[in-house]
């Protein structure tokens, strides 16, 4: 093991422990170097690494602090990775979500309560076949970020916000393109909210499956036809 991934795993390891928790400050560098037996060289690269993937906070004149260790926090190098996807790319970024959300949509079904589930079905009832797409969408990230809200699983939630946010510019896209694309997503919604309020996870699953990837499906064939997305269809 490179002697930087030994800081960083010993690091990693007084914060599993609880020996720094959630907030701390690090000990001073000659110190804690010390302690865990390494160079202040190895421990001050270990400390830039944890710091990248948001473990760390420096804070210039001030120390090293341990960060809240949210998943928001943790989970923003995945959000840096789905960034930098190509066009190609995204029929991964979109089964990935198909696989997460299905499920998600599943659990919320089972663990939703009575006032989400109320207000899911309000979020959907909101809009009518005469809604602009920029409103759509607004609506649709609204609606999927409820579904998964309600399974209480914020590692979940923030896992799929981030893959979620990298496919709006598809979804633009084919509110734009495809005929009756905003009856059929308000109705395929209406479906879903339903199969929810009726605690039904293996129907709810089953819908948000054949909801996000009849997206994939359409985004698969524009692909193929060599279509590419308007200026007006950028996230």
């Amino acid at each position: 093991m490179a002697v930087t991934d030994e800081a960083i795993e010993k690091i990693k390891a007084m914060i599993v422990s609880g020996e720094l928790a959630p907030g701390d400050r690090l000990p001073p560098e000659k110190e804690l170097s010390e302690r865990l037996g390494l160079s202040r060289n190895s421990m001050r690269e270990a400390v830039k690494a944890l710091e990248v993937i948001r473990v760390l906070d420096v804070r210039r004149g001030d120390g090293t602090y341990v960060t809240s260790l949210e998943p928001h926090l943790l989970l923003e190098a995945i959000s840096f990775v789905v960034d930098m996807h190509d066009d190609d790319s995204m029929l991964e970024i979109f089964a990935v979500r198909r696989m997460l959300e299905s499920q998600a949509t599943g659990l919320a079904a089972t663990l939703g309560s009575d006032e989400a589930i109320t207000a899911l079905q309000d979020e959907v009832e909101a809009l009518d076949a005469a809604v602009s797409i920029d409103d759509l969408v607004e609506h649709d990230i609204r609606f999927h970020r409820e579904i998964v809200q309600m399974t209480g699983n914020a590692y979940l939630a923030s896992l799929i916000e981030s893959l979620s946010s990298q496919t709006v510019r598809a979804r633009v896209w084919r509110g734009l393109t495809e005929q009756n694309a905003v009856e059929r997503t308000l109705s395929e919604h209406r479906a879903i909210a339903d199969a929810i309020a009726q605690h039904d996870p293996n129907l709810a699953t089953s819908l948000a499956t054949a909801h996000i990837a009849g997206v994939e499906r359409w985004l698969r064939q524009a692909a193929a036809a060599g279509a590419t997305p308007p200026e007006d269809a950028s996230a």
